[in-house]
Order: C-alpha cells, then structure tokens, then sequence
C-alpha cells in the first residue's frame, strides 16, 4: 500500500493548504481510536491540518469547542484504548436541513473541505446526504450572510470518506470492521471462562451475542469455540428445529461431552419472523431434557476493552487510506468506504454499500434467506457452511474406503488444534478412517499412530500448543520406516500442519517418491507457526496468537513507565529472519522503530533513531518502543542496541530491555487461529478426498505429479492450493522465508505514524472497486 520515496528539495506536500476532520459516529468499536490517530498523523505529514470533530455529527452541528485542531502530541497513547476517545453521539439535529447547514458553516468557516467519517451505515449515509447537498447549503448560507463569497468559492465542494466501525461486522463490501475482531476477542474470554464452570457441572450454556441484523459474531464465536448450535437472524432454523436441537444436544451428552453451549444472537428469528431469545432456548431445554441451564447475555462488553492487534492495525491502515483517498478526490469522485478484501486495502463507492447492506435487510424481511446469505458476500458463506458441516451433518453409515492421516510438524502453534479438529470431524464426514500421527515425522517413522473419532476432539478448538505432538525433525533419514507405516496403516492422504519444517519437510516426501512407491500420496500442508514464514501464504495459524501476546505485552511495558518520565523499551521478539512479528507488532504497539532482517539497517540508521528519540523527549511525549525481531542482525544484537541506546540517552532518557521468548507461542488461541484453523482444516480434506480419487487406480493410490503435493495458503483475497515444486522458486531457504513478504509494504506507515519524515508513494494506491460488479462474481463462484 505504501513504499518510502524521496520528494524533490522544495516540492510542496501533497496535503499543502487543506484541511480535514474526522469524527466517530453512531455506536463505539474497539479500533477506532487506531483510525484517528492515522489519519491525524499521516494528514499531518502530508502538510494537511486536521481537526477533531468531538461528539459525532453533533459536534459538527454545535461548532465552538468541538471542533479542534488535532496535533501530532494528541493522538499520542490512544492505540491501546477501547471505545472512541474524541467521543460519539446519536443526533437528530444533523438528521434537519437546520443543523446540516450548521455543520456546514462551521466546516467553511474552517477552510475544511474534507470530512472522514467513522461509523456504520446510518452515520456514512448522512454524510453521503451532506455531500450531496454541499452545494444548496453553500448557497443558502452565502444568500443569508452566513458566509462570504470567498468562502463560498474556496469550499465549493466536500470530499467525503468512510471508514466502517462496528462490532457486528454489518456493512457490505468489507471482509472486517473496525472492532469485529476485539469483540470475538471479549466473546471469546467470555466463552472459555464459562466452559470451565459448565464442565464441572454437566451445565448447558445459552450465551447471547450482539447482532441485531446480522449474525457473524455469532456464526464466528460457534467456529472457534465449537458450539452445538447456533441461531442467526440470515438463516432461521427449519420449522422442527426444537426436536433437531434437543436430539443434538442428547448426542453430545451421550458421546461422553460434560457441557453444550448454544449461541444466540440478539436478532434471531425464525421461519416466521418470529424472535427466538436466550430464554425461549433454556426454557425449552429445561422442559424436554431436565438439563441444568444457565443463559448469558453478553451486552456492551463486548464492546469495552482495549483493540485486538488486528482492530488496531485495520484502523490504522484504514486511517492512512483515507487520507489518500481524501487527497486525491475531485468533485467528480463519488463519495467512498475504505475497507478490507482478505488482506488488500479497497475502496468502494459509499451509496453501493450502503444500498447492498439495505438489501440483506429487504431479504430477510421478505422471508428471502438464501439471497440474504448470499449478499453477506463469500467469506460470510464460508463460514456458514463450515459450521453447517460441522455441527449439523454426522459421520454416514457407509465409509469412503480410505484413510488419511493428520499430523503437526515444527514448533507448537496456537490454532493447530482447531485444525487437527476440523480436519478430523471433516474427514469422518467424507466416511474416511482418520489417523492421529503423534510427534511429527519421527512419530510417523516409528508408527505412533492411532485412529482418531468424533468425540476424541472435542473441545480442541480452545487449547493452545498440539495436543498431538509436534517435532523439527526432517523425513528424509527415515524414509523407509515412514514408507512402512504409510503401508502397514494403509494410509490414502496425509495432511500436514505446521511451518517452515512441515514445508520442507513434505518438499523431501516428494523426492522421495521416485525410490519409495509409498509415498506416492497426496499431500496437503496447511501453514501454522508464529513466525508466519511459510512460503505461498499471507497469513499463519499461530501468528495473530503471537501478536496479541506481544501487543499486549508492549501495553503493559508502556504502561509500567506512566509514572516514570523519558524511557525507551527495547524489546526483542520472535520471527527467526521473518520480520512480520516485529513489524505488525510495530504498528499495532505504537513503536518508533522495529529492525528486521528483511530491511538492512546500519549503524547511521540506529544513531538517527536515537536522535529521533532524542527529539521525541522533547515532547510531552517520554516514553519510548523499539522492537528488534531475533535474527535481524548477527552483530547488532539485542543487547548491543540496549547498550548503544543506554550510552546515547544519557541524561536524556533511560533503557529496559525484554526478551519475550517462547510466551510468544503460548496461550488459548484467538478468535481469528481458532476460526483460520477451522477453515483451512476443512478445506484441505475436501482438496484431498478429490485428489485421492483422482489418483486411484484399480483401488491403489499412486500420486507422482507436481499438483499431488499443494499447501494451502491465504493469498490476498482467498485460500488457494499451490503446488509445493512452485514454491521452491519463490523461497530463500537459507533464511527460511518467503522472497516475497506482503506485509513489508506497510513498514512504510509504521515510520511514518513515528513521525519520520519519509513520503507515501501512492503508486500503488487502491482503486476504487464496485461492489454490484464484485458481487455477480462471487455469486458464481459459489
């Protein structure tokens, strides 16, 4: 999105004599803070003044006190807090031509000209409604002697850009809104607390979600946590559903599980229109079962807490995109959102958005639910059918006649259960034998291997590590031991989870196929490691586990030095030669540096980040992060820049230094490993139940081609199978990481949110998509 260029001595900055505001409207999200401050920065950096609009469209229409001009030093300590710190309210007023053109002479009066707004669909409609009236509102304050002439002609149009916060993730055409991800998060914590207390009584949870139009918080917390059912208000439960709920809840009681738990959200419904709530659900329970059945209703805690890493960086990069945005619009550019399409940065048109989201509502409304499912748009529709596989189908009487096998290889990662889960459930369902391979390859060399069931993994999907055993070890020296376990356990697939071992480590399976007639099967990697080094894919199971923790980490440092004046904390974080943790852990901390190996750094580079500390604590800004990823430097080592620091701040600062280690790749995994985990598990045995049947002869499997063996990857917007020989060429094996890392594109934002002056290059900026078009092409790919 963004890469360091040099602006010409003397060139006026692209932000040169504008002026933008940014208000947070509507409802509070964890993340939007995030948003503000990127765009009061990076407005800042560009020579733009910002303004703070407090109160929403509120402040807007009061004017006075409410609008003010943000500087750099304002922003400062507002990443790590929940809600919206320059404030947001309901308002009728702006809903009034009246305070519409209050608002508006309040904007020209200020020479501000652009307006990003932060909010959901309500609060970006009015602004689109502004817009639109921009100039009839000029005209009437102009014929009022509400403003002057020369106002008038040096404010004649308003740019408009949105940026979408909401917990309920409600908005067409984003993959994620601000806050979506934090609010999994307080679910989550929610979720795991009370299975403990639900298992040591043999309880039933009913648990209700936020989602009074749309269902995703709770259609993700049922993924990540397992649930027996779920209600959401796009797809109501068949007329019978009471009997089909009781008869679920039996079986899992009868296949030796301790608790169920049923997620509801706030707007479910059924067939009929009519509400289904928490208590209708225990109620019914309670009468047909006797279970003992507590309901929860999680209300605005899941707004409250401090932003996930993921809401932080979103926010963040939103911020900057619409600065851009807002930058280059004409009168002509049609007002817009700035949202995320798997892991790119998009605009779209506001009205086309906004006239998608109205269209789920008209759906349901009409009793429509297949189209409004479809109009969530793909990834919504993944998830439902993952969930529908997992929950609702039970393994058939008749078997397919294969076995595959599911095994972790590498460093333990925070998600790799969910995927042995998903993986193992899926694969029953196809009627295949499934095999547990205990211990990586060493544990398949020496036949640790069992046949695994339904019931044996359950309630994996929270556990953090692998609850089968995970190994570095390398195939190639047992070879022929492995040949006769794939033999003895007449093994069909095999599906690998794990990182950069489990890559190489499958790349001399394949080698070895032309000596060994054994390992003629299909492979299938799915990519888990904290590191998130794995060649062919954007993102790792483990690696948002990783980050939360160092995030959270860097929090609590700050914070340690709130009472202590001008400090810098240099901490040292995993990645082996990977620089994602670093940098993300960067962007989302707040830091004024992260050294990493993908970006060479000299010794002139560390002085003038010392002296830009230097600088800082001149400020009312004393606290300094600097993240150093483990192998960015053989030389410059940890304790090195500790030191140089340490001798340079002198009188002017002083250091700590923490080494976070292998916290790092513990803990309960999050809502997104423990969701990605279960995709990804699913979607590689239905990949490998077709190639085994593409392979079959005569009742024998023999794989020998290069689309046999594939790793299954995050690639911009969706997960695809590449094969293994394929990667090799796009792979530094000396360093163990991919020769193309997309993340890098953002370091560019980090330094600039440090205050470094370093330009955006805005060749490879978003263009601006349609969602109508995008959605005829999702609709056929379904």
């Amino acid at each position: 999105m963004a890469q360091p260029s040099r602006t010409p001595c003397g060139a006026e900055r692209p932000g040169a004599g504008k002026a933008i505001a940014v208000l947070t409207s509507g409802g509070d999200a964890q993340g939007m803070n995030a948003a503000v401050r990127a765009v009061v920065r990076v407005g800042i950096s560009l020579g733009t003044k910002v303004y703070f609009v407090h109160e929403g469209y509120q402040g807007l229409v009061d004017g006075g006190e409410n609008i003010k001009e943000a500087s750099w030093e304002s922003v400062s300590m507002m990443l790590q807090l929940g809600g919206t710190v320059i404030g947001s309210a309901r308002c009728q007023d702006f809903r009034t031509r009246e305070g519409r053109l209050k608002a508006a002479r309040n904007l020209v009066k200020r020479g501000i000209t652009n307006l990003c707004v932060i909010g959901g669909d309500g609060s970006l409609t009015g602004a689109d409604t502004f817009r639109a009236e921009w100039s009839s509102l000029l005209a009437e304050l102009l014929k009022t002697g509400g403003i002057t002439a020369e106002e008038a002609k040096s404010s004649s149009h308003l740019n408009i850009v949105g940026m979408v916060g909401s917990i309920d993730n409600d908005f067409c055409g984003t993959d994620m809104t601000i806050g979506t991800d934090s609010a999994l998060h307080r679910i989550m914590e929610i979720v795991d607390a009370i299975t403990t207390t639900a298992q040591s009584h043999q309880r039933t949870f009913v648990l209700e979600v936020m989602g009074r139009h749309c269902g995703y918080l709770a259609l993700v917390t049922s993924l990540a946590c397992g649930a027996d059912w779920v209600f959401i208000p796009e797809s109501p439960p068949e007329d019978d559903w009471e009997d089909h709920l009781c008869r679920r809840l039996t079986e899992t009681r009868l296949g030796g599980s301790r608790l169920n738990i049923i997620i509801v959200a706030e707007g479910a419904i059924d067939r009929h229109g009519k509400a289904i709530t928490a208590d209708d659900i225990k109620n019914l329970v309670v009468k047909r079962l006797g279970y003992d059945t507590r309901v929860t209703i999680l209300g605005h805690v899941q707004r409250g807490g401090t932003p996930s890493a993921f809401d932080r960086i979103l926010g963040s990069r939103m911020g900057v995109e619409a600065v851009m945005a807002l930058l280059e619009g004409t009168p002509e550019t049609p007002a817009c959102v700035v949202s995320l399409s798997g892991n790119q940065a998009v605009r779209l048109p506001l009205m086309e958005c906004v006239q998608v989201t109205k269209d789920v509502t008209t759906a349901m409304n009409e009793g429509r639910f297949d189209d409004a499912l479809k109009l969530r748009g793909r990834s919504f529709q993944n998830n439902w059918n993952v969930y529908k596989l997992l929950a609702h189908i039970r393994p058939p009487p008749t078997k397919s006649g294969y076995t595959l096998a599911v095994m972790n290889v590498g460093a333990p990662a925070a998600g790799m259960n969910a995927a042995v889960r998903s993986t193992v459930r899926i694969g029953l369902i196809h009627g295949h034998r499934m095999l547990a391979v205990h211990d990586g390859f060493e544990g398949l060399a020496q036949g640790m291997v069992e046949e695994i069931s339904w019931d044996q993994v359950g309630g994996w999907t929270g556990l953090g590590g692998s609850k089968l055993g995970t190994k570095r070890t390398l195939p190639k020296k047992y070879f022929e031991e492995i040949s006769a376990t794939i033999n003895s356990f007449s093994i069909h697939g095999l599906i690998i989870i794990g990182g950069f071992e489990a890559f190489m480590g499958s790349l001399e399976l394949m080698e070895g196929r032309a000596k060994y007639e054994e390992l003629c099967i299909p492979l299938c990697i799915i990519p888990a490691t904290v590191s998130n080094n794995v060649p062919g894919s954007d993102f790792s199971i483990g690696a948002d586990t990783a980050l939360n923790t160092i995030t959270t980490t860097c929090d609590r440092i700050k914070q340690s030095a709130a009472g202590t004046k001008r400090r810098v904390f240099i901490i040292e974080t995993m990645g082996g030669y990977c620089g994602y943790l670093a940098t993300m852990a960067g962007l989302a901390g707040g830091a004024d540096a992260a050294y990493i190996f993908e970006e060479h750094f000299s010794i002139r580079d560390l002085q003038m980040n010392v002296e830009h500390l230097t600088a800082k604590m001149k400020t009312t800004v004393k606290r300094g992060l600097v993240l150093r990823n483990e192998h960015c430097n053989e030389n410059y080592t940890t304790d090195f820049i500790y030191n140089l620091y340490s001798e340079e701040g002198k009188g002017i600062f002083d250091c700590r230094k923490n080494v976070l280690g292998h916290m790092q790749q513990g803990g309960t995994p999050t809502p997104f490993d423990r969701n990605f985990g279960t995709k990804m598990g699913a979607k590689s045995v239905a990949w490998i139940t077709g190639k085994i049947k593409e392979c079959s002869r005569h009742g024998r499997i023999f794989a020998n081609t290069a689309d046999s063996a594939c790793l299954l990857g995050m690639r911009k917007r969706s997960l695809v199978f590449q094969p293994l020989t394929e990667l090799k060429e796009h792979t530094d094996f000396v360093h163990r990481i991919p020769k193309e890392q997309w993340w890098l594109k953002l370091r560019p934002i980090l330094k600039i949110l440090a205050k470094y002056s370093i330009e955006l290059d805005t060749s490879e900026k978003a263009r601006l998509e349609h969602v109508t078009r995008k959605r005829v092409s999702l609709e056929s790919h379904i």
